[in-house]
């Protein structure tokens, strides 16, 4: 039996999003995908905001943007989609200090929401993230390098920052220490949820390569990037996905005419319960009215042919179901 675990690009709910949803339906901001997410077995988003009432915009560093959401209707939005775990490890989980921060843990602790890559301190911060979804054990570890005025020390919130560079000692030794604890846990599945590098870009550095590559013979079984805002290739190594970034989802930002971030895709993984993985299976999906579709026939086309265009360097192939695209992964 073969289960789908779906992951997104960022999920920024604050903003104009934030004040749209107290306007309308809670699952409003799901759009068309409402229904496509419900009956996945297992969803990761990146949370792209802190969920909360309270706080004031952090000022410590030069912030040109904060992103909060109203947990009274987030959470239930959440839960609605059926999210399962939220990375946290981001450079918007601080953006109202710590009150909002602690209250974005409260409230997804609460609504049995796992998360990972942000908390109390390191310690919670390195903490991963395992849930079972119908008999598969997954995990989940989370970091990002953006925002290391953001990053959680052994007395202090916040995330589990690393400089992404597979040479340097001190990042090895940090995400060795999570997938360790990970590991531990004897997962079916392990997910790197990694908030990497600038915005706007198409292609991962090589650095980026080599990291995702060291995932994988550290026996990560998928790397789930985003950051960039616009979704980059899709590389595989042993079986193995490195989604090098899964784009936007759902959020309010102004669209580049060109690199057009209102367009991506939910990204489904298909395992079997042994933690086998079958396929990786790409659903175009656009953003419209702060919400998420089901991209139309033109964006879907738009969208798949720069995913083949974007992966066509790692020597990644594709097929083609309707208006999907599918990477097949079974040996």
């Amino acid at each position: 039996m073969a289960l789908r675990i779906g992951l997104t690009g960022d999920v920024m709910l604050g903003r104009l999003v934030d004040e749209r949803q107290r306007r309308r339906a809670v699952t409003s901001v799901w759009g068309t995908v409402l229904d496509r997410l419900q009956r996945l077995d297992g969803l990761l988003v990146n949370l792209e905001c802190c969920l909360s009432d309270r706080g004031r915009p952090w000022r410590r560093t030069r912030r040109a943007f904060h992103f909060r959401a109203n947990p009274a209707w987030a959470i239930p939005a959440l839960e609605a989609a059926g999210v399962d775990a939220c990375a946290l490890a981001n450079n918007h989980v601080l953006d109202f200090e710590v009150p909002a921060l602690y209250d974005t843990l409260d409230h997804l602790d609460e609504a049995a929401i796992a998360r990972v890559g942000a908390g109390r301190d390191r310690d919670d911060a390195l903490d991963p993230a395992v849930l079972s979804v119908d008999g598969l054990d997954v995990a989940v570890v989370s970091f990002t390098d953006n925002t290391p005025e953001y990053a959680a020390t052994a007395t202090s919130p916040g995330t589990a920052w690393i400089d992404v560079d597979v040479d340097d000692a001190e990042t090895r030794g940090t995400v060795e220490e999570e997938l360790a604890r990970a590991a531990a846990r004897d997962p079916d599945l392990l997910i790197a949820s990694l908030h990497w590098g600038p915005n706007m870009v198409t292609a991962p550095p090589e650095r980026f390569r080599e990291f995702g590559r060291w995932l994988v013979a550290q026996g990560v079984d998928l790397v789930h990037g985003h950051s960039a805002h616009v979704f980059q290739g899709i590389e595989v190594v042993d079986g193995r996905p490195i989604c090098y970034d899964t784009g936007d989802f759902v959020d309010d930002y102004a669209v580049d005419p060109d690199l057009r971030n209102d367009r991506g895709f939910l990204f489904e993984l298909s395992v079997t319960t042994d933690g086998d993985l079958r396929e990786l299976r790409l659903v175009p999906t656009q953003i419209d009215d702060c919400a998420v579709h089901e991209a139309d026939p033109d964006v879907a086309r738009w969208s798949r042919e720069r995913m083949i265009a974007r992966s066509a360097p790692f020597g990644t192939t594709f097929e083609r179901d309707g208006e999907h695209l599918v990477v097949p992964l079974s040996t």
